[in-house]
């Protein structure tokens, strides 16, 4: 699967203009490549870092510099935030936050520990995790469990104002990271799989007011389009757009969680997130009266939204009619590249589908979508042909269809597994190569669905699944791989026996890192995945890897607390292979590498340290 690099490649920084639109604090931190002010690196998600001290030449030479144990055991997701001399950790449920002075020896400042009923734990889909807190205005935003959004004073870690967001009672939950927009704090909501109708708020960043609500399924004015103005693959998506997809009311249970990473784009002043599967995972329990697939919008869905008044500007809805649980919420990545030989503006993402996506970030025009996992088997391909009906959809592979295999029937060998080609693990961007580097999971699965009924704050997923590596192959689950975004195309690709569910970091040093669910941190060549840099940590790597710089030195830092869908059975001790909706008996094996640990790793050369 390796390829050369192509030398043509031609790519421009995104200009981060328009700071007033954006958050004047935040776009000023940003400016410092010593600083990491948000858990996205900055606004177009690219995870780049300007810092060069550690090279292709010298990173071979890392060192642990230090480490800091969060006291708490759980899939650490995320990383820690640097602004000037003070880092902030975080952890998962009960959601502690740290704020560690790196002048005096990484001292605690203070420690933020919410009070929160652990009775969420439950209702918490995919393991306690939590993505991060944001930076911004001298504060730091924090989306708890519970739902509850806090803004923390980032001297005093003194709490300033706290907005309740869901109710944890219906299976409302909070796990993504919020992110700052000029004075509006933009939280998702989870609960897909209790039978939740989620949505996107903003929150004033000074009182905590709520500005504006967007459901993910429902009435125009709930959903937040115009029908004439918010465009769809090139249309108006019309009225009632969300509810003639939709059987009677089931879009009141319709899922649509949004928990992924959010990027933003001031010139065209839009923020852009995924939302996630529909309920039921049976997919014949949402068919249309007449017993045939209906889009279910809108699900499984990119938007574009305006951060002020949340009304979308446009929408691609990636996987109508999910029968597999391929969330849409994976992190819209923002940069200008080359495609095909002209050079746009776009926004990337790498869905749970296994298609690679390349859209214009202003008109939402699909310019690329491609397999980044050739396991991938549910669908030959995504129709790119615009005088086509089924132009922007996937087709389908009926003989991986669980919709029209039927309920009680186990439909086998679906490439990817419901946990996606990729999940939350968030990619990196590199100027430097004009390439993607993609943490992806190679895993395949069987899905038998079944009838569920509703009850408030019970599980409504309604499907059996077991997970396993691709057949015929030689058993590794995951990938990294270099991802050439304007063609569509692996250029090189790197086996890793578990999924890759780490996010991964670039510099202008030509490095690529990340971490693995054995437990190790891995530093590669950009361009061509030659492994330069290799250490094992206390537990597995589902955090994703930062950098930083202090007082002249720069320093790479990356949680290990294995966990997450893919370490859930080691994260809360479950056993029967189809716990965990199906990842239990997947990852069975990690269990011989890694045990749990909640702890932070920081790298630096020896010579700076």
């Amino acid at each position: 699967m390796r390829k050369t690099l192509y030398a043509t490649v031609t790519v421009a920084a995104v200009a981060l203009s328009s700071p007033v639109l954006a958050n004047e604090s935040v776009m000023k931190c940003i400016e410092n490549p010593g600083n990491w002010c948000m858990q996205q690196h900055d606004y177009t998600s690219q995870r780049y870092s300007k810092l060069d001290q550690i090279t292709t030449k010298n990173v071979k030479d890392l060192k642990v510099a230090w480490t800091f144990s969060t006291g708490v055991l759980r899939g650490h997701e995320g990383g820690p935030l640097v602004i000037g001399d003070v880092m902030y950790v975080h952890t998962p449920f009960p959601n502690i936050v740290y704020a560690l002075d790196l002048n005096n020896d990484n001292k605690i400042l203070w420690k933020y520990e919410p009070k929160q009923d652990p009775s969420v734990i439950p209702v918490m889909c995919c393991d306690t995790v939590n993505r991060g807190p944001q930076y911004a205005d001298g504060k730091i935003f924090l989306h708890q469990a519970d739902t509850s959004v806090v803004a923390l004073d980032a001297k005093t870690g003194k709490e300033l104002w706290k907005a309740v967001n869901g109710d944890p009672k219906k299976g409302e939950t909070g796990t993504g990271a919020p992110m700052v927009v000029g004075n509006v704090v933009l939280v998702g909501i989870s609960g897909a799989e209790f039978g939740v109708r989620c949505y996107m708020t903003g929150y004033d960043a000074n009182t905590g007011k709520l500005l504006w609500r967007a459901y993910s399924m429902g009435p125009d004015d709930e959903i937040l389009v115009d029908p004439e103005k918010t465009m769809s693959l090139g249309k108006p998506v019309g009225k009632d757009s969300s509810l003639k997809t939709w059987t009677g009311d089931q879009w009141k249970l319709g899922g649509g969680s949004i928990w992924g990473y959010m990027s933003y784009d001031p010139d065209l002043h839009l923020f852009y997130y995924g939302t996630g599967n529909p309920s039921t995972w049976n997919p014949a329990q949402r068919a249309g009266p007449d017993g045939k697939q209906i889009d279910q919008k809108w699900s499984m869905t990119l938007f574009a939204r305006n951060p002020d008044t949340g009304m979308a500007a446009w929408a691609y809805q990636y996987t109508p009619f999910d029968e597999w649980d391929y969330d849409g919420i994976n992190e819209p990545v923002i940069a200008d590249i080359n495609v095909k030989g002209q050079q746009r503006k776009v926004v990337v993402e790498f869905n749970r589908n296994g298609f690679g996506y390349t859209l214009d970030r202003k008109t939402g025009e699909l310019l690329v979508a491609e397999k980044y996992d050739p396991a991938v088997n549910w669908a030959s391909k995504v129709d790119m042909d615009k005088s086509s009906p089924t132009y922007g959809r996937p087709l389908v592979n009926p003989a991986k269809s669980t919709f029209l295999n039927g309920p009680d029937v186990n439909t086998t060998d679906i490439c990817p597994a419901a946990l996606g080609s990729k999940d939350q693990q968030p990619v990196a961007f590199s100027p430097l190569t004009g390439l993607f580097y993609v943490p992806s999971n190679h895993v395949c699965m069987d899905y038998e669905p079944f009838k569920v009924e509703y009850t408030a704050g019970q599980p409504y997923v309604g499907a059996t699944l077991s997970m396993y590596p691709p057949k015929g192959e030689d058993g590794h689950m995951g990938t990294f791989l270099a991802w050439d975004a304007g063609n569509g195309k692996i250029v090189w690709a790197n086996k890793e026996q578990f999924s890759v569910w780490s996010g991964v970091l670039t510099t202008a040093g030509g490095i690529a890192c990340h971490g693995t669910l054995e437990g190790y941190f891995k530093c590669l060549d950009q361009k061509d995945g030659k492994l330069l840099y290799k250490n094992k940590t206390p537990s597995g790597i589902i955090g994703n890897v930062m950098t930083y710089e202090h007082k002249g030195t720069q320093y790479i830092a990356v949680y290990s607390g294995v966990g997450g869908w893919a370490g859930i059975g080691l994260a809360a001790g479950l056993t029967n292979p189809t716990d965990g909706l199906g990842a239990v008996g997947g990852y069975a094996g990690l269990n011989s590498y890694t045990a749990l640990g909640g702890s932070l790793t920081v790298y630096a050369l020896p010579n700076k340290q």
